[in-house]
């Protein structure tokens, strides 16, 4: 199948009903011509969510990273502004990092550095310094500075749009905070970070994120006894997001039900003040197209940060975000650590089929499968990927 071919087949099979709903064609995730027409049309075009406020704390701090190739870096500056800016000096176009992406966050101090020629930028990317340019005829610095890639945060998320094309992402995602603000996420901390690299395509991820009727297989012992499979539910499409309900209705879950109705904090770390009742009792389950993995809990935030690189490969980084009392309360390390390992363990199950997925999409027997009901949510999230695509066919 040519790129044509895939975009019509996957707008087609987007306007199946539920009922007859059924899998993309493999191509779409196999075929790298596809991916590079995709991260074009579909990726750089979306809002990629990149970091999250609490690991950029102090003027200087810095989290670079690669998005489809584009190596960033978000600063904060010292006027307190995140932004998103060019990691490629626009002297010889050397990376400000000599290795590359790094993990992890770090700080800068009050420059950047070229480590190429030692050209200097302030925190906002304005050149300051250029040894020995004084014989450039004209050479103006003010001409010279990195590039400001467009950025946004939302609930204490930063989110970046590679091609400048994008919807303001407070009207993208307006009826996504109306649901989330509870949770204050701006004034929570990320306390577990773990990074993946993944051998399979970014939509297997985040397929895989968004339904539950995989907990009866892979996660059979670990998240099926908590949120059963078949009681999980979904809410009707919408234009940004894709909103699934995972209720704490296994045999399991009686020590949270009982917590929840006691007003006690109960197993995890503290409950989060203001979060609904009849949100306590269940994991709030989101995609914000087209990457942006979400998991709103009682007591937790959980964020997949997703970074595609070709057809067949991803980079992710899993983490969990805390209300900051929980860093004061009793127990808290011993917590942190069962909680660490729950994630592990939980995603351990699901790069295991993921990667098995991926490889029985490469073979010339895979079939166009069928879904069931419970995978309304993969249904939901082929519509929005069919209807971006229709621009671009």
């Amino acid at each position: 199948m040519n790129i044509l071919d895939i975009s019509k087949d996957i707008i087609a099979t987007a306007q199946r009903p539920l009922d007859q709903a059924q899998t993309l064609p493999p191509q779409a995730y196999t075929d790298e011509a596809w991916f590079t027409h995709e991260a074009e049309h579909i990726l750089r075009a979306g809002w990629l969510c990149a970091g999250h406020v609490s690991q950029l704390k102090q003027p200087g701090a810095t989290l670079p990273l690669d998005l489809l190739g584009e190596p960033v870096m978000l600063v904060r500056g010292n006027d307190d502004v995140i932004r998103v800016l060019s990691r490629v000096c626009p002297h010889r176009a050397s990376d400000l990092l000599l290795g590359g992406e790094a993990t992890g966050c770090h700080v800068a101090g009050s420059v950047l550095t070229c480590p190429y020629h030692h050209w200097t930028f302030a925190l906002d990317g304005k050149l300051m310094g250029a040894p020995h340019m004084q014989g450039a005829v004209d050479f103006n610095k003010a001409e010279w500075k990195l590039n400001n890639i467009r950025s946004a945060v939302w609930e204490g998320f930063i989110f970046v749009n590679l091609n400048d094309e994008a919807p303001p992402l407070e009207t993208y995602f307006a009826d996504f905070t109306a649901i989330a603000a509870p949770w204050q996420l701006a004034e929570m901390e990320l306390v577990i970070s773990m990074d993946w690299d993944c051998a399979f395509n970014w939509k297997v991820m985040v397929e895989n994120w968004i339904e539950s009727y995989h907990h009866i297989g892979p996660h059979s012992k670990t998240l099926n006894p908590y949120m059963p499979a078949q009681d999980t539910w979904t809410e009707p499409p919408n234009g940004a997001f894709v909103y699934a309900h995972l209720p704490m209705t296994g045999r399991d879950a009686a020590p949270v039900r009982e917590a929840i109705a006691s007003g006690a904090p109960g197993t995890g770390f503290l409950p989060i003040p203001g979060v609904p009742v009849e949100r306590q009792g269940e994991w709030n389950l989101f995609v914000g197209f087209p990457c942006f993995m979400l998991l709103l809990a009682r007591d937790r935030a959980i964020w997949y940060r997703l970074q595609p690189i070709s057809a067949e490969r991803c980079r992710l980084t899993t983490t969990t975000l805390v209300s900051r009392a929980s860093l004061q309360a009793p127990g808290y390390a011993q917590t942190l650590e069962a909680e660490t390992k729950m994630l592990f363990d939980f995603h351990v199950e699901d790069m295991q089929v993921n990667e098995a997925v991926q490889r029985g999409l490469r073979s010339r027997h895979a079939v166009r499968g069928r879904l069931s009901q419970l995978e309304e949510p993969v249904w939901q999230f082929h519509r929005l990927l069919a209807a971006q695509m229709a621009d671009f066919r």
